[in-house]
């Protein structure tokens, strides 16, 4: 019986101490009110009949008693585009979410906006009601939508002009035949599925000018992958751009061309002296995860460039010829570890050819540069007896003028823009840099007047792709 007893004071109290657990009890006093970790969800600016990432928020409840949410839904979309997700359950509209003391919960938001077939973007705003204890607050939601031209597997085979009305996207490939010229307006978009590319095997001519006139060859993801990395950060988006051995008088000006796989590859393309295999000027080839540029064989010209991030290493020159004048090397690569030197050579001494071509060795000037970043610069450190000269340079590496290197600035730090660990990366200068002012302005071709932002380079004369400042 003593037992017994026992057993039964034990039930009571193990009632007794789960019903303490699991009671919070309810207020229902209108002056306590949720807390939200936005006011405005902004959704941003989204392709039109693609569906959006997951955006969400917080809702905290900061009493010592639950709160019950009595009703949440999107008062002003008649349309349902837009989609809810409440503390892990999809619908349009909930009643009665318990939010327990000192807790929270989630809100999930997506939409699929319509296509209009217009020529501007579309401004979205809904109301997101929560009402607890009688009283309604809203989170307002906000969207942009871009009507796009998609083109899946197309071959130009004649001479076309895309224009800067509509962003395209492009699935699997874009090529451009042999006996055809693409042209791109300034401004022009064009934004990459997984794995797309494009692929001259003909003529490219991207003709951006500086603000609104800059053509983007990007990805199609929007938002952030996870936390605050930007899909703008992320390599691998897309396959790159590919010059083929029958390509030719391929010019790019005012171009940003981000988030490959390969970046820019320019494949055994003929040239002369008159006329190179591919000219960028004022463009910006960054993020990939291989080499941002690559020269097999061939001619470029590279003016006022930014070349930066690449896990393999930024630029990679083997034969040909290469003239690199006014540009900004940078390796801040975020994702693996860096596979080499930013700029890597091949085929360059005389002692020491690639046995697997009788091609020229590579003949290289980099004028009025800064190479820069994580990891090392050059893969040559000795270039004597090479066809390879780097004038007035700023370098990483700490060394000293001779034959091939001609007034460089030794191991100096250019002090970029970039907080690597805040994925903040902008290549511009800070006011007390030392590539500020020291460029040698003979060696700046009268088309490179300018930088990508339309900045007059002169009278200044900074080394590197900016003369911009910094924005304070």
């Amino acid at each position: 019986m003593k037992h017994f007893a026992i057993y039964i004071l034990g039930i009571v109290a193990l009632t007794l101490s789960l019903t303490g657990c699991i009671e919070d009890g309810i207020t229902t006093s209108p002056s306590d009110r949720p807390r939200f970790s936005v006011d405005t969800l902004a959704l941003g600016t989204l392709f039109s009949a693609e569906g959006s990432p997951t955006f969400e928020f917080k809702v905290f409840n900061p009493h010592n008693k639950a709160l019950i949410l009595s009703h949440i839904a999107i008062r002003d979309d008649s349309e349902s585009l837009f989609r809810l997700n409440v503390d892990g359950i999809a619908g349009r509209e909930f009643n009665d979410i318990e939010v327990r003391a000192h807790d929270s919960i989630f809100i999930f938001v997506d939409v699929t906006l319509p296509d209009l077939n217009l020529n501007k973007p579309v401004d979205y705003k809904r109301h997101l009601d929560i009402t607890t204890n009688g009283l309604t607050e809203t989170v307002v939601i906000t969207a942009t939508a871009l009507d796009a031209t998609r083109l899946q597997g197309v071959v130009i085979e004649q001479n076309t002009t895309f224009t800067a009305d509509k962003p395209y996207i492009i699935y699997d490939s874009l090529v451009v035949d042999n006996n055809a010229c693409l042209q791109l307006e300034a401004g022009t978009k064009l934004h990459f599925h997984d794995k797309a590319s494009l692929i001259v095997q003909g003529s490219l001519h991207a003709d951006g000018s500086p603000g609104d006139g800059l053509i983007e060859m990007t990805g199609d993801r929007w938002g952030n992958v996870v936390g605050r990395v930007d899909y703008e950060i992320m390599s691998g988006q897309w396959e790159g751009v590919y010059f083929t051995p029958t390509s030719k008088d391929n010019t790019l000006s005012f171009t940003s061309i981000r988030n490959t796989n390969s970046g820019v590859i320019v494949d055994s393309v003929p040239y002369d002296e008159s006329k190179p295999s591919l000219k960028l000027l004022n463009c910006q080839l960054r993020n990939s995860k291989q080499y941002a540029l690559t020269s097999y064989h061939s001619s470029i010209e590279v003016l006022g460039c930014e070349l930066a991030d690449a896990s393999y290493g930024v630029l990679a020159l083997k034969g040909g010829k290469a003239d690199i004048i006014n540009c900004t090397i940078a390796n801040y690569y975020l994702f693996t570890a860096l596979g080499g030197p930013a700029v890597q050579m091949f085929h360059v001494m005389p002692e020491t050819p690639d046995p697997d071509t009788s091609l020229p060795l590579l003949a290289a000037r980099f004028d009025n540069c800064i190479i820069y970043g994580n990891g090392s610069d050059l893969s040559h450190g000795d270039l004597t007896g090479s066809n390879v000269y780097l004038t007035r340079c700023l370098l990483k590496s700490e060394g000293s003028d001779d034959d091939n290197f001609i007034e460089c600035l030794w191991g100096k730090d250019p002090l970029y823009g970039t907080v690597r660990q805040d994925y903040h990366f902008d290549y511009r200068l800070q006011a007390e840099s030392p590539a500020i002012g020291t460029a040698d302005p003979s060696l700046i071709p009268a088309e490179l007047d300018t930088d990508m932002y339309g900045t007059p380079r002169l009278p200044e004369a900074t080394l590197g792709a900016y003369s911009t400042p910094l924005p304070e």
